[in-house]
């Protein structure tokens, strides 16, 4: 196919062939890969491997590039700031970045009352010291997640999160004090109506608290506004909000994990402005810094600052080049309008891909929330069996043919699309094209 994909040699080339044999020699197998080459360079939607094979990104470092690859004026303001100084560390010598991003953060993120913020290096420490936070503010211990939530690979991020395989397997023991609350998925809500879905959810977290453990023992809920590695769910406002509602009668913390959705990937900067609920505590990573790793816990500045000296923090946390890189960033969402974008690229998938269901058996269910958005696959619309085989087929094929997408799920068999926000149409329709004729290859 003409157009942006260029594919010079067979995948993986020779070069990259040469750098596989070196990568099993030298590094473990347990880090995965979603396609077998390597980057030579990136630029907006684009990358180009070692042999000269260019991709159209749509997987986005799994949503880390809203922005794309290699932003200019994110380039330029890491330039600038390698220039002055790389790395005092904040706990020695403060510097002007790690201030003007923490306020830039209160201004931004939901909710009007005063708020403070700090950062860290990873998505997982984010979510890591939101619980530190909570458990210090509230003086309790349990913290409750959601089933096919994702937060983190360290060890309380991964106790919270559900899926087992890859992420807990025979790792344990894992974290105590940790609870999973089922999350709303309408499309295998068993004939449930959504309100009655919603409904049926909420009443037995009423009776988990009777049959569990009390309510004065939990010190935070930690909600993924849309589950990222669970396959793109989307609960309802209601749900959302009556989990707010539960949690303020009950005095436990709100904590909105944003890794995945925030920073204009669902159309709005941040996800939980869909439902109209403003978190206590909010985690934020991935797209925040164009790929430079830094991440941010914000919050009701009373919360934020229940710990005292030197009881949070680390060496890495808020970075010169992080804080840099995400200035920028945050300016250039705001400037070139890439939430409206979001929302562009949605309707365009939406527009292509929402008659997939009438189409071919194969697929149960297509949905979006801006530019988040998934094609869920299965062996029977009826019985709704998840079918990972045909996603895998999908994913190998679109790889070869120059497009990279993931897959996402508790079962694995959701393909995803977490296209930067800057990808312009022509590029968006060749990848979606690309995708088109892949899955009726495969489907037919």
């Amino acid at each position: 196919m003409m157009g942006s994909i260029k594919i010079k040699t067979e995948i993986p080339g020779p070069r990259a062939k040469e750098l596989l044999a070196k990568k099993e020699q030298n590094v473990p197998k347990g880090p995965f890969n979603t396609i077998q080459t390597f980057a030579d360079k990136g630029n907006g939607a684009l990358l180009t491997d070692i042999d000269g094979n260019t991709f159209l990104d749509f997987a986005g470092a799994i949503g880390t590039l809203n922005v794309g690859h290699c932003p200019p004026r994110v380039v330029e303001a890491l330039h600038a700031q390698i220039d002055q100084y790389l790395h005092p560390c904040f706990h020695v010598m403060m510097y002007e970045p790690y201030i003007k991003l923490a306020e830039k953060l209160n201004s931004i993120t939901p909710g009007n009352h005063s708020k403070k913020t700090f950062f860290l290096s990873t998505g997982a420490e984010a979510v890591e010291n939101a619980v530190k936070i909570a458990r210090k503010y509230t003086g309790r211990k349990g913290i409750i997640s959601f089933e096919r939530g994702f937060h983190g690979r360290t060890y309380m991020s991964m106790s919270l999160t559900s899926k087992v395989k890859p992420y807990k397997y025979e790792f344990g023991p894992f974290a105590p004090e940790t609870y999973k609350w089922p999350y709303p998925y309408y499309y295998r809500s068993e004939g449930l109506k959504d309100k009655e879905h919603d409904l049926a959810l909420l009443k037995r977290f009423e009776t988990f608290f009777l049959s569990e453990v009390p309510p004065e023992e939990i010190a935070a809920v930690i909600m993924e506004p849309v589950q990222g590695e669970g396959g793109f769910v989307m609960p309802s406002s209601r749900f959302v909000k009556g989990v707010k509602q539960l949690c303020e009668k009950h005095g436990i913390l709100f904590i909105a994990d944003e890794v995945q959705t925030g920073f204009g990937r669902t159309g709005k900067m941040f996800a939980m402005e869909h439902y109209d609920v403003v978190p206590d505590l909010i985690t934020m990573s991935k797209s925040i810094g164009a790929g430079l790793p830094i991440s941010a816990v914000t919050g009701r500045a009373d919360i934020m600052d229940s710990p005292n000296i030197g009881e949070i923090g680390g060496t890495y946390g808020g970075s010169p080049l992080g804080c840099a890189a995400a200035l920028e960033v945050i300016q250039t969402i705001e400037e070139e309008g890439l939430i409206g974008r979001a929302n562009e690229i949605g309707s365009l998938f939406t527009e292509k891909f929402s008659d997939l269901p009438l189409k071919y058996k194969q697929v149960g269910e297509v949905r979006s929330l801006g530019a988040m958005c998934a094609i869920e696959f299965v062996k029977d619309q009826d019985t709704k069996e998840p079918n990972k085989e045909i996603v895998q087929e999908i994913l190998s094929i679109a790889h070869k043919r120059g497009l990279i997408v993931m897959s996402a799920g508790l079962f694995g068999n959701i393909i995803r699309l977490l296209t930067p926000l800057i990808t312009p149409d022509e590029q968006l329709n060749e990848g979606l094209t690309v995708l088109e004729e892949v899955i009726a290859e495969c489907c037919t």
